[in-house]
C-alpha cells in the first residue's frame, strides 16, 4: 500500500516571518497525520531556515530546482548536493514553469533527474499537458513522451526511488481542476505504463496530483485507486487550506 504524499510547492513566495507562520500553521497536522507524508519546497534561500523550523516535525522539504552540476563556475545555480547538506529529501524536476519559462526540454530534464537521484535526494518529476494537447486528445501521448525521456536516461528502475507528479498545465494556477475521474484515467494510464516496463515500480512509486488542488477536492481526488496524493501550489500559502488537504489524504 502507497502512503498518501501531500507536497506545497511554494514557488517564488515568502519572507522570513511568512515562512516561520507557515511551518507553525502546518506542523501540528501535519504531525497528527501519521499515514501521510508532508513536505514543502520553499524557494532555495529559505532552505536553510525551514530545515531548522521542521527539525522536530515530521514535516519533510525539498528544493524547487537543482542544477545538473554539483559545483563550479555556475553563476546563480544551486547543487543537489548544497540542498543534501541542509537535510533535504526531495527536489522538484520538470515543471511546467521550468519547461516553459526556462526552455527546459526532456533532455534537460532527465538530465537533473539523474542529478539529483546520484546526490542522494528523491526527484518529483512533474509531468502534464498543455490545454490545446488535451483538446487534441494527445494527453496520454505527452506524459508518455516526458517519462520516456527520462527512462531512457535513467533506467526504468530509477523510477522506483522517485515520485511522479501528473500536473495538467491547464489546471495550474487557474483554479481550473480536473475531475477526480479525470485524473484518475491518466494516474491509472501512467501507472498502466510503468507496469509494461516494471510491474515492481507501478507499484511503489507515488503518482501525485497537481493542479488548483484545495482542500474542498482533495477527498475525492485522493480517494481514487492511482491518485497517491498532491503537488500543491497557492493552497499551499494558506496554512487553512494546506491543512485541509492534509486532512483529505488521511
Amino acid at each position: 500500500m502507497r502512503t498518501p504524499l501531500v507536497m506545497g510547492n511554494w514557488k517564488l513566495n515568502g519572507t522570513k516571518e511568512s515562512v516561520a507562520t507557515l511551518i507553525k500553521g502546518i506542523e501540528s497536522a501535519a504531525n497528527a497525520a501519521t499515514n501521510v507524508e508532508v513536505a514543502v519546497c520553499p524557494p532555495a534561500i529559505f532552505i536553510e531556515q525551514v530545515a531548522n523550523l521542521t527539525a522536530d516535525s515530521r514535516i519533510e522539504f525539498g528544493a524547487q530546482d537543482v542544477s545538473t552540476n554539483v559545483a563550479g563556475a555556475f553563476t546563480g545555480e544551486t547543487s543537489p548536493v548544497m540542498v543534501k547538506e541542509f537535510g533535504a529529501k526531495y527536489s522538484l524536476v520538470g515543471h511546467s514553469e521550468r519547461r516553459q519559462y526556462h526552455n527546459e526540454t526532456d533532455a534537460v530534464v532527465a538530465a537533473k533527474f539523474v542529478a539529483i537521484q546520484e546526490n542522494g535526494l528523491i526527484p518529483v518529476l512533474c509531468i502534464g499537458e498543455t490545454l490545446e494537447e488535451r483538446e487534441t486528445d494527445k494527453t496520454f501521448a505527452v506524459v508518455e513522451t516526458q517519462l520516456k525521456a527520462v527512462v531512457e536516461v535513467a533506467g526504468i528502475a530509477a523510477l522506483e526511488n522517485s515520485v511522479i507528479a501528473y500536473e495538467p498545465v491547464w489546471a495550474i494556477g487557474t483554479g481550473k481542476v480536473a475531475t477526480s475521474e479525470q485524473a484518475q484515467e491518466v494516474h491509472a494510464h501512467i501507472r498502466s505504463w510503468l507496469k509494461a516496463q516494471s510491474e515492481v515500480v507501478a507499484e511503489k512509486v507515488q503518482i501525485l496530483y497537481g493542479g488548483s488542488v484545495k482542500a474542498n477536492s482533495a477527498k475525492e481526488l485522493f480517494a481514487q485507486a492511482d491518485i497517491d496524493g498532491g503537488l500543491v501550489g497557492g493552497a499551499a500559502l494558506i496554512i487553512e487550506e494546506f491543512v485541509g488537504i492534509i486532512e483529505g489524504a488521511k
